[in-house]
């Protein structure tokens, strides 16, 4: 990873994803959750407030030690175990069926192999184990969509490999998980290019 990569970017995210008015969106991602979970993405531990006390550990997946430094406040303050249990949302470092829930939240448009990462959350769910996810990617309008294929090639350059275009149910249900939930809408205060979110629960049978 580069200097900007590695000790800019997360500090950007670390702003960018901690928008009060985001924090209604992460509280109903966390909701009802329970069990072991693992989320991938954790960056600088924004969701940690809103994990409910029906979860009894979080596995937290996160490659930058800058992210994981910006989270010890929040760790600190956290009601339920927290630990960093892995780097890599590609290669997950635990068994096979080991979690009751997961949770990704704007995670899914910079993994590099999102089809891999969303295979191995399949693989350490538990059948009937739920994804909760907030995600932004392709629109729902073409009007909209057209801008994002315009500015997607810089905007992946300069916001660390970030995709505007990612279908995020259609990969989700091409890896396997049925959705029961879903909720897609055009985040407030947001361009509309870079806030087309999709929030629900995907099931891994």
């Amino acid at each position: 990873m580069g200097l900007y990569s590695e000790r800019v970017l997360p500090r950007i995210s670390h702003v960018a994803c901690g928008s009060k008015k985001v924090e209604p969106l992460r509280r109903r991602v966390c909701e009802d959750l329970s069990g072991d979970v693992v989320e991938i993405g954790f960056g600088s531990g924004h969701n940690v407030p809103f994990y409910p006390a029906t979860v009894t550990r979080v596995a937290a997946v996160e490659p930058s030690n800058v992210g994981w430094k910006l989270a010890g406040k929040r760790l600190r303050a956290a009601t339920v175990p927290v630990e960093r249990s892995g780097l890599d949302g590609q290669l997950l470092p635990f068994a096979d069926n080991s979690f009751d829930a997961a949770v990704s939240s704007w995670t899914l448009c910079t993994i590099p192999d999102v089809d891999a990462a969303l295979r191995e959350l399949r693989r350490v769910l538990k059948p009937g184990g739920a994804l909760r996810f907030i995600e932004h990617g392709l629109a729902p309008d073409e009007r909209v969509r057209r801008r994002q294929r315009r500015l997607e090639p810089l905007w992946t350059r300069v916001a660390g490999g970030c995709h505007l275009t990612r279908p995020i149910v259609d990969l989700l249900t091409t890896a396997g998980f049925t959705i029961t939930e879903l909720d897609v809408f055009y985040e407030e205060g947001a361009p509309k290019f870079a806030g087309a979110d999709s929030l629900g629960t995907a099931v891994s049978p």
